[in-house]
């Protein structure tokens, strides 16, 4: 007579399966397919991808890593979730409402904060507290994929705005002679916010102003930032392209 698995055999099971040790390489596969995947764009969301996304990207990571047998539930599934909760601990000190004084470290890939300053930050953030000494290496990465959703207030609406203008305005450009107008207003708009940050050259400003038209998804980071961050994120972002 066959026995049936308890409730407790069960759970048991189903998080040996679920709790994958995932290796550097790995991990640099995966983020690499979900920066593809999001490229390509038909399982885009504003909150990362949509449903059904998991068996393409299993299909993708299979390619880069045909002997690891990674599947997209739980595997990829799980992993995701727990880098997309990493990322956003990050992402909110970093370019956060209330965080003054955090910085980001693009070489250690790490946070970097006064003691005091961190100190009393994790008075009410506590899932921060290994960050402290934690690298996470995708955070640009992660970026491109998740921060549209995570800003808020109206610099994210405007870029939010921004950014679904130029998509739109990149599939009609042939079609529409409005488009060039609009196109102008959002250069404008990046023109003024560029003009307000103080210590950038007029140089700084006018490569800045070419390049970030250029990308995007780059320019919906430089509005969701608070002013007082822009001057830093725009000297990272020339200093990279």
């Amino acid at each position: 007579m066959s026995r049936v698995a308890s409730p407790s055999a069960v759970n048991s099971q189903l998080s040996k399966r679920t709790n994958k040790k995932w290796n550097y390489e790995e991990n640099v596969a995966l983020v690499s397919c979900m920066v593809d995947l999001r490229n390509i764009g038909s399982y885009n969301v504003d909150t990362g991808f949509k449903a059904g996304y998991l068996l393409e990207m299993e299909r993708m990571l299979a390619k880069k890593l045909p002997n690891a047998n990674i599947k997209g539930k739980p595997h990829i599934e799980s992993r995701i979730k727990t880098l997309k909760k990493d990322w956003a601990i990050v992402y909110d000190m970093v370019n956060g409402d209330h965080t003054s004084g955090f910085g980001w470290d693009s070489e250690r890939n790490m946070v970097t904060v006064k003691d005091s300053i961190w100190e009393s930050y994790l008075i009410s953030h506590k899932d921060a507290t290994p960050f402290r000494t934690r690298r996470f290496h995708f955070f640009y990465e992660l970026c491109k994929i998740y921060a549209k959703n995570r800003a808020t207030g109206k610099d994210a609406q405007t870029a939010a705005y921004i950014l679904e203008e130029i998509q739109i305005e990149g599939e009609k450009l042939s079609q529409c002679v409005g488009i060039e107008m609009r196109l102008e207003k959002r250069a404008e708009e990046l023109d003024v916010a560029l003009d307000e940050i103080e210590g950038l050259t007029k140089d700084e400003k006018d490569i800045a102003l070419s390049k970030i038209l250029d990308h995007p998804s780059q320019m919906v980071m430089f509005f969701s930032l608070l002013p007082s961050r822009r001057l830093r994120w725009v000297h990272k972002f020339l200093s990279t392209h």
